[in-house]
């Protein structure tokens, strides 16, 4: 009657290889979570430096402490790659490397991308 199909037996999912496209969606999708939860701290900064020149300058101490670094070069990454990925989905919207071949080019040069220029950012910074 029912399409008895078997259990799955391959969970691990370290072990699977996902493919570049797949990798650029899944990381697309971090990227705009991780920039809507930065959103209020960001919102913060801005107000706090638009205070005044000691709100500008306790902004400025905020941004240059030792935690701040590794988080400015997240959210650049973030930043950097969810714009890179969604052009890349915009131009496969309106059919342009669509096909399988620059399908996975375009993913490949999204993902190398995005963490070229954010570590770029990351050695600007030091």
């Amino acid at each position: 009657m029912y399409n008895q199909r078997p259990a799955p037996v391959f969970l691990d999912l370290f072990r699977i290889r996902f493919p570049a496209g797949a990798i650029t969606s899944i990381a697309h999708r971090a990227a705009g979570v991780l920039l809507f939860l930065a959103l209020p701290f960001l919102v913060y900064l801005l107000d706090l430096s638009l205070q005044g020149p000691e709100g500008f300058a306790r902004a400025g101490t905020l941004l240059q402490s030792w935690w701040m670094r590794p988080v400015s070069v997240v959210l650049v990454w973030s930043l950097l790659h969810h714009l890179l990925a969604g052009v890349r989905f915009l131009l496969i919207d309106v059919d342009v490397g669509a096909h399988l071949q620059p399908a996975r080019a375009s993913a490949r040069v999204v993902n190398i991308l995005g963490i070229a220029l954010a570590l770029a950012y990351a050695g600007w910074i030091v």
